[in-house]
């Protein structure tokens, strides 16, 4: 095993490959008979890269920021934290950050033994960029309650867990809808399989149901809650004994 840890700076991004700003730091170098890269790309609001291919294709992860992914022939699509790109072997696309935010991603590639080195295109166009929706809609959560249940007010808490703490065995009163902003926590539903939480997942505690498991990762976890209520209703936690 060998440990080679981040360098404290990044380098920009070659201008003949990109479109306004960009920085890139190398993670992981092929070693031995490994030809794996690994690079962390940052962009600027507004930056991107040309149209380009791979010999090899190559893998995205969306670690921070909003972004656009393109395959020639395709519609630009909305990239974001968790996010997984896998480009084909050849393939012509784009990506990069939207006009507002920037955008973070891993570079993972497979480098060619004779090699072949990425075969760079034309800038994106106008038109093309122009085709980038400047807003999309995505619905993330689509839930049927049990039972018809009047609402008259909602509460809305940024709520945040220390790392490796948790609330323990809980029930809500009411129905629980929330979105990851930070950190991570592994999930469970009493009877049910515990899953992993990142920034961008949203996920729904039912009412009156044991939740097991909201354990915070290493990093702890911050995310909104929504709690709908009835008239009258407080939302409310209750810990139960294991």
């Amino acid at each position: 095993m060998h440990v080679r840890h981040v360098p404290s700076t990044s380098t920009p991004a070659p201008a003949d490959a990109v479109t306004g700003s960009a920085w890139v730091t190398s993670l992981a170098v092929p070693e031995g008979a490994s030809r794996t890269r690994v690079d962390r790309v940052q962009f600027a609001p507004g930056a991107r890269t040309r149209w380009h291919r791979h010999p090899l294709g190559q893998v995205l992860v969306v670690t921070e920021g909003t972004g656009y992914v393109q395959r020639r022939g395709g519609p630009a699509q909305l990239i974001r934290p968790g996010d997984t790109v896998r480009v084909a072997a050849g393939e012509w696309h784009w990506h990069g950050a939207t006009d507002t935010t920037s955008m973070t991603h891993l570079a993972i590639e497979e480098l060619p033994a004779d090699g072949t080195p990425t075969e760079l295109g034309d800038p994106v166009g106008e038109a093309e960029a122009t085709a980038v929706p400047a807003v999309t809609r995505t619905l993330v959560l689509e839930q049927t309650l049990p039972e018809p249940r009047v609402f008259d007010h909602f509460e809305v808490r940024r709520i945040t867990i220390a790392p490796h703490h948790s609330p323990g065995l809980h029930v809500h009163n009411g129905p629980v809808f929330g979105s990851i902003e930070t950190g991570s926590a592994v999930y469970r539903i009493e009877g049910e399989p515990e899953s992993v939480l990142t920034p961008g997942d949203v996920f729904h505690e039912p009412g009156s149901t044991r939740i097991a498991r909201f354990d915070a990762g290493e990093d702890g976890v911050t995310f909104l809650a929504y709690f709908p209520a009835g008239p009258g209703e407080t939302p409310r936690l209750t810990p139960l004994d294991s």
